[in-house]
């Protein structure tokens, strides 16, 4: 080993050119980039650190901050582009270029405890400090924690931070809102992920979306997201994977899923219990004052997040008493869209860029005119809504707009669709529903949740809904062609009179636009059925959402449950459509059909065929509440 060393040692000794070609460290000329990169390690007050991005744009001074949170790679979300200039290293993510950059905007992004740089324990959806927490700590502090740092350390700061993002990212705004650091001066959560039962990403009322299984592994196998232990792929349509594979239980025990925290806490809270209500942040901010003025954004074919945002707006509405701190924006787009190209959406055509006109003329002037010194107010409506089928943007005094009144949409005999409610005719439309044949949730084959590859995950809620209505297990009642324009505004209700043979059954209640048969200006769109509003309920819920409760076979129930909302004009000439179904699959589990207590861990032989019968008998009718707009 001696011998060994002196030979190394001669060696470089006597071939000096030889040594390492690498430097100790690199020194990149100065002027070289449009901006600044500050990689920096973020004490909590448990001494914890978050690796967090800053970049400050050359010559800054007094800029304000904008701040970003996020489980999804910190230094991948900024690091777009090898470039020095900021607008191509942000752009794939943020709205880098309409905002941030013609902004002068410092840009910060943080990885969340225990996800790629930063330390600490990383827990899905962290919960507040308290029952579901026992830790000091939660998203709330470490935004505080976070923010008292960037204050004191970016010399070429205002000292005023703003914080927004989209999904998870959107929820972590949320958070910040519960005890707000005096140097935030606004809020603008985006798709936010809010209540995860009731209508985001893990259930929708009751019914389980096991398409985002493959999320929770890739979130929790690894801090770092590592490809190589990302969930795989076993069939090229997931129709096929998840139906071989049983229940949405048996696929997790197959997988190894039932090794992640997050995984084996759903299966223990299937219902609306104390476990899902006390992280609903519509709920929580619902008992906070409103101090930081704040600007939700929904997107009203959201694939994900559909009820988030205007949860919040509705629980927070009430406390903004100046009419002055909580705005809504409502776009054609699905999640996400609106930090994008948003001239289309699927088959539908807006005639504008409507991403770049909420970022240019909403988004960017709302942000300067809290945390830019001197900036004039900006001129925002509490309310911005694009109308679709007019394709209008509309300024509101509020969600939904004054003078919406409910009108009365009855399912008939005969497969009719009319507002005034049966007078005779037939008492009930049946269809039998197999669990061995589930409806697709669209055509297959049914690829995996995705937005690189061509793929075409964000546009399923637009799809054309006349592949359902050829099925023999999907009824559809139609109506006659409207003569004038309808105008929908809100959340439509359902008021589902059903029954089976079975012990427990889902309800699928689609809301559909039914184009004319031929559209001269865009053929393809001839007698398309464009889903306004549609959504899934799970009948044990039907008495209450906290214990499941089987149905009694063969009797008639009322089921009514809220669909997402809608700012649509159904033209003249289009006709209204009503499907209901009992699958939505592989997007939702199956219902085995008979009753069972956690349908996670349902065997094969409680799937069972029902038949399913849709009543509208006079005096027992199902009919759908509209919202409608000038009435």
């Amino acid at each position: 080993m001696y011998a060994l060393l002196l030979l190394l040692t001669l060696n470089a000794q006597q071939y000096p050119a030889f040594r390492s070609e690498t430097p100790a460290q690199v020194a990149i000329p100065p002027g070289s980039f449009e901006y600044r990169r500050e990689n920096a390690m973020i004490p909590m007050r448990d001494g914890v650190k978050l690796f967090t991005v800053i970049l400050v744009p050359k010559g800054a001074k007094n800029a304000p901050m904008l701040l970003t949170r996020t489980p999804y790679d910190a230094k991948a979300l900024t690091s777009h582009a090898q470039s020095a200039h900021l607008g191509p290293v942000l752009t794939g993510y943020d709205n880098a270029v309409d905002v941030i950059v013609e902004g002068g905007y410092i840009r910060v992004v943080q990885d969340v405890r225990g996800k790629y740089g930063s330390e600490g324990d990383y827990v899905m959806n962290r919960p507040l400090s308290g029952p579901r927490n026992p830790t000091p700590v939660d998203h709330s502090t470490d935004t505080y924690d976070t923010i008292e740092w960037l204050t004191k350390h970016v010399p070429e700061s205002n000292g005023k931070v703003g914080i927004l993002g989209i999904s998870y990212n959107g929820f972590l705004p949320l958070m910040a809102l519960v005890n707000p650091h005096p140097a935030l001066k606004v809020a603008v959560p985006m798709n936010p992920m809010v209540d995860g039962w009731r209508g985001d990403d893990w259930f929708h009322n009751g019914a389980f979306r096991q398409q985002m299984m493959a999320y929770i592994w890739n979130q929790q196998a690894t801090r770092e997201g590592d490809p190589a232990s990302s969930w795989w792929t076993t069939h090229f349509d997931e129709y096929d994977m998840f139906l071989q594979a049983g229940s949405a239980g048996d696929l997790a025990k197959l997988r190894g899923l039932d090794q992640m925290g997050f995984w084996n806490k759903l299966v223990e809270h299937p219902s609306y219990d104390a476990f899902w209500r006390e992280q609903a942040m519509d709920r929580v901010l619902a008992a906070l004052p409103l101090k930081v003025p704040t600007m939700l954004v929904h997107s009203l074919w959201d694939q994900e997040d559909i009820y988030g945002a205007p949860a919040v707006y509705k629980a927070l509405e009430p406390k903004d008493t100046g009419n002055d701190k909580l705005f809504l924006v409502l776009g054609p787009w699905h999640h996400g869209q609106q930090i994008g190209e948003a001239s289309t959406l699927g088959a539908l055509r807006f005639h504008s860029d409507t991403g770049r006109t909420f970022r240019r003329e909403i988004l960017r002037p709302f942000l300067d005119a809290y945390l830019k010194d001197g900036a004039p107010k900006a001129d925002i409506a509490p309310v911005t809504a694009f109308e679709t089928g007019t394709n209008t943007w509309r300024r509101l005094p509020a969600w939904p707009p004054a003078g919406t009144s409910s009108r009365k949409l009855y399912l008939q005999g005969g497969d009719a669709l009319a507002f005034s409610p049966p007078a005779s005719g037939e008492a009930y439309t049946e269809y039998v529903s197999d669990p061995r044949k589930p409806v697709p949730f669209r055509a297959r084959p049914i690829q995996p949740v995705a937005y690189d590859n061509g793929r075409t995950w964000p546009f399923w809620l637009v799809d054309d809904q006349r592949e359902a209505s050829g099925r023999t297990d999907v009824v559809s009642f139609v109506s006659e062609a409207l003569t004038e324009p309808l105008k929908l505004t809100g959340e439509p209700l359902v008021n589902l009179v059903a029954s089976t043979t079975g012990t427990d059954a889902d309800w699928v209640v689609k809301l559909i636009d039914v184009y004319p048969d031929e559209v001269a200006e865009q053929p393809s769109m001839g007698g398309y059925q464009l889903m306004i509003a549609a959504d899934i309920f799970r009948g044990r819920y039907r008495e209450s959402l906290e214990v499941a409760r089987p149905i009694t076979p063969g009797q008639p129930l009322a089921y009514r449950f809220a669909l997402p909302n809608a700012n649509h004009v159904v033209l003249p000439g289009h006709r209204l459509m009503v499907q209901v179904q009992s699958s939505w699959f592989p997007l939702y589990d199956r219902n085995p059909q008979s009753f069972v207590a956690n349908i996670f861990l349902a065997k094969p032989g409680d799937y069972r065929k029902a038949t399913q019968r849709i009543h509208h008998a006079p005096g027992a009718s199902s009919y759908l509440e509209l919202p409608v707009a000038g009435r």
